[in-house]
């Protein structure tokens, strides 16, 4: 997991071959004026915008989540949204099978830590990384990039 502001998004281009299309995307994009729906950026890369309010950590906790073919670089556009972190390897309550045509499988563990971002930080969620996003009061507007491994 990596977390920073936006402005320092292109140090982590060499992470990933897609990584510097993701931030060029988000450096060069008026974010604010996005609409809320889902939209390819380029080959390997997709985006989702949401604007809606946050939730308690235990709504949140519901569906704690990772990934196995994709990195999500989530971007706090506006508001303060806490998320829930905990590694992939510590957890041990899977909620059913991994759903491959969603690449997602659900936890019933507990995160072991809490962190919060406002607009203009971001985090870098690895597949390794089992997270609670939306946390929060009130509306949170965020654009998750989905970078496929």
């Amino acid at each position: 997991m990596i977390i920073d502001k936006l402005e320092n998004g292109a140090q982590y281009a060499a992470l990933h071959p897609n990584f510097k299309v993701a931030f060029d995307y988000l450096l060069s994009t008026d974010l604010a004026a996005l609409e809320v729906g889902k939209f390819d950026i380029a080959e390997g890369v997709k985006a989702i915008v949401s604007d809606k309010d946050g939730v308690t950590a235990e709504t949140a906790g519901e569906k704690f989540e990772c990934h196995n073919k994709n990195i999500d670089i989530q971007l706090c556009i506006r508001g303060n949204e806490t998320m829930g972190w905990k590694p992939r390897t510590d957890c041990t309550q899977p909620k059913g099978e991994f759903n491959e045509e969603k690449d997602v499988i659900f936890y019933a563990d507990k995160p072991d830590m809490y962190f919060s971002l406002k607009g203009g930080q971001f985090v870098i969620f690895y597949p390794n990384d089992v997270h609670a996003p939306m946390i929060g009061v009130g509306p949170i507007k965020k654009l998750v990039v989905k970078v496929a491994i």
